[in-house]
C-alpha cells in the first residue's frame, strides 16, 4: 500500500487490514485486538534495517461518521502524549499517522497480561485473588501511576484492560485518549464539556467536570482493588447522570462484608482510596504504593474494620457538599505530590553518637514540618553478622525487634501530627545498595541520612555510604552533619551559680 495512499470510504476505515499490507514502511500483521474503539496489530518495518529492538503494534482508531468527535479527539490526545511521555511505565513511541490519509499509533507492543485476566480467571475458577497479590498488583500500577503524575500527566481512564502487568511484575499503563497533561490544552475538556471516562471508575471530580487531579486516578485504583477483592463493583455501572453523581457522596459496601476474610488493612486501603472527598484519599499515588508494599505498617482505623453502612445524615452532609462542587483548575500534579513526598531517614543502628541522632531528629522535623502529610520511613539497615552472634534461633527476630524499638524512641521526639510513619529493619551486607533499592522500590522523595565523619584526605580514598548514595540515589538527598546545641547545655556547676537548668538536649 503506498504511503500517499488514502482510504476510499468510511467501510475501508473499520473493516480489518489483510496480514502482509504495508502501510507508510510498516507491514502489517495479525490483528491482535478488535474493539469497538481500535483494532490493534502486530506490525514491523518493511526494512530490517530499521528495527528498533523491540516488537512493535498499531494502533488504527475506528473512526466512522456515527462515533462521535470523542474519537477523533482522544486519537489527537493519545498521540500528542504518547511523543513526550517517558520511562518504563509507558508503550515507547515509534510513529503516527495522520487523520487526513489513515490514523494509526506505532507503539511498543507490551508483553504480559492485563488486570482483566486476574478478573476473569477468578469468574471462571470461582475464586478471589489472595490479599498479597491484590496488593502486589495494585502497588505495580500505583507505582506506574504516580510516574505518570511526576510527569504532569493524569491517565484519568484507569481500568483493568488499561493496566499490563509484564512478566518482571511491572506494570504499564495503556490507552491515553481520555488523559490530561498540565502543559498541553485539554482537548476533551474544550470539545466535549462533559464528564469524560469510564463510569465505572470515574472519580466523583470528573463528574462534575474536574480534570487534572492525579487523585482522579487514586479512586480508579481503588475501584480496581475493589474489584479484584470481591469479584464486585463498588457503584455498579451506571448509564445515567444521576446514577455517576451518586458516587459524589455514597460509599460502597465494605468489602469485608462481601469477603469477611479480608485482611483490615486491605479494606483500609481501598475505602481511602474510593473517599468522596479527594482530600480525604491518599495524597499521592505513592503512598498507595507504599501501604500496599506494607501491610503490617498500614494504620488500620474504623474504616477499615467496619462492616455496616455510613449512617444517612454522613451521606447528607456530603450530598449538600456535593451540590456546590463545579469545575476548578487543577494544579501542576508534580507539584501536587511534591507537597506530599515519602521521606525516608536513614538511622544508624550501631557506632553511632547521640549528636548523630539528635541531628537527624532535627533534620526530619524540618522536612516534615512544612508539609502535612507526607509520609516518614524510618530504615535502619543492620548486617547479617548482627544475627549470627548466638545460636539461638530466636536471635533474627530478637534483633530485628530491637531496632524497630530502637527505630520507634527515635521518633518519640518527633511532631508527627498529619504525618504517617513507618519503621523498617532491613538485612544486608551493603548498606548503602539497601539504600538505594528501598529508596527505588517505594518512590522515596528525599533521604535523609548523617554524612560521613571521616577526615577529607580519607573520603578521597574511601568512597563512604553516604557518599555512594548520594552519587546514585534517584531522589534529592540531605547529608546531615553531625551537631548538638551544646550552648544550651546546663551543667550542675551552671546550676550552683544559679545557670538556667530548663534547656537541656532532649532524650535521644
Amino acid at each position: 500500500m503506498p504511503g500517499g495512499w488514502r482510504w476510499a470510504n468510511e467501510e475501508e476505515i473499520l473493516r480489518l487490514l489483510e496480514p502482509g499490507t504495508e502501510i507508510d514502511g510498516f507491514l502489517i500483521g495479525e490483528c491482535v485486538h478488535s474493539g469497538g474503539m481500535a483494532h490493534i496489530y502486530h506490525v514491523r518495518f518493511a526494512n530490517p534495517e530499521r528495527d528498533p529492538g523491540f516488537a512493535m503494534a498499531m494502533k488504527v482508531p475506528r473512526m466512522a461518521s456515527g462515533d462521535g468527535a470523542e474519537n477523533i479527539v482522544s486519537f489527537e490526545v493519545e498521540h500528542r502524549l504518547l511523543r513526550v511521555l517517558t520511562g518504563p511505565h509507558v508503550p515507547r513511541f515509534v510513529a503516527a499517522g495522520d487523520l487526513a490519509r489513515l490514523p494509526y499509533l506505532v507503539l511498543e507492543y507490551i508483553e504480559g497480561l492485563t488486570l482483566q485476566h486476574w478478573l476473569d480467571e477468578a469468574q471462571r475458577t470461582g475464586q478471589r485473588p489472595a490479599p498479597h497479590e491484590i496488593a502486589r498488583l495494585g502497588a505495580a500500577t500505583a507505582a506506574a501511576a504516580h510516574s505518570l503524575h511526576q510527569q504532569d500527566a493524569v491517565h484519568l481512564d484507569l481500568k483493568p484492560a488499561n493496566v499490563m502487568i509484564r512478566p518482571d511484575g511491572n506494570a504499564v499503563l495503556l490507552d491515553f485518549g481520555l488523559s490530561w497533561h498540565a502543559h498541553y490544552p485539554d482537548l476533551l475538556a474544550e470539545e466535549l464539556r462533559k464528564a469524560v471516562g469510564s463510569p465505572v471508575w470515574m472519580a466523583p471530580e470528573q463528574v462534575v467536570g474536574v480534570r487534572g487531579d492525579p487523585r482522579s486516578d487514586v479512586f480508579a485504583l481503588g475501584v480496581m482493588l475493589y474489584e479484584l477483592a470481591t469479584g464486585e463493583l463498588p457503584f455498579g455501572d451506571p448509564q445515567t447522570t444521576g446514577g455517576l453523581r451518586q458516587r459524589l457522596w455514597m460509599d460502597p459496601v465494605p468489602p469485608r462484608r462481601l469477603r469477611p476474610d479480608l485482611p483490615d488493612w486491605l479494606q483500609e486501603i481501598i475505602l481511602r482510596c474510593l473517599e468522596p472527598a479527594a482530600a480525604r484519599r491518599y495524597p499521592s499515588a505513592a503512598h498507595l504504593a507504599f501501604d500496599l508494599g506494607h501491610p503490617d505498617q498500614v494504620q488500620v482505623g474504623p474504616r477499615g474494620r467496619r462492616t455496616g453502612a455510613t449512617p444517612w445524615h454522613e451521606h447528607l452532609r456530603r450530598w449538600i457538599r456535593a451540590a456546590g462542587m463545579q469545575y476548578q483548575p487543577s494544579p501542576l500534579p508534580s507539584e501536587q505530590i511534591s507537597e506530599v513526598p515519602i521521606v525516608m531517614v536513614a538511622v544508624p543502628w550501631q557506632d553511632v553518637s547521640d549528636a548523630t541522632l539528635y541531628s537527624l531528629r532535627q533534620a526530619a522535623a524540618r522536612s516534615l514540618g512544612i508539609r502535612a502529610g507526607a509520609r516518614l520511613a524510618c530504615v535502619t539497615v543492620i548486617g547479617p553478622g548482627a544475627t549470627d552472634a548466638t545460636n539461638d534461633s530466636r536471635s533474627e527476630t530478637t534483633v530485628h525487634r530491637a531496632q524497630l524499638e530502637h527505630l520507634r524512641r527515635w521518633a518519640q521526639g518527633l511532631d508527627l501530627e498529619g504525618n504517617q510513619v513507618s519503621f523498617h529493619v532491613l538485612e544486608a551486607r551493603d548498606t548503602a545498595e539497601a539504600l538505594l533499592e528501598y529508596a527505588r522500590g517505594n518512590q522515596v522523595s528525599l533521604i535523609v541520612m548523617g554524612a560521613a565523619t571521616h577526615g577529607l584526605m580519607l573520603q578521597r580514598l574511601l568512597v563512604t555510604v553516604p557518599i555512594r548514595v548520594a552519587m546514585d540515589a534517584p531522589c534529592s538527598v540531605m547529608l546531615v552533619k553531625q551537631a548538638l546545641p551544646f550552648e544550651r547545655l546546663a551543667t550542675p556547676h551552671d546550676e550552683r551559680q544559679g545557670g538556667q537548668s530548663g534547656d537541656v538536649v532532649p532524650s535521644l
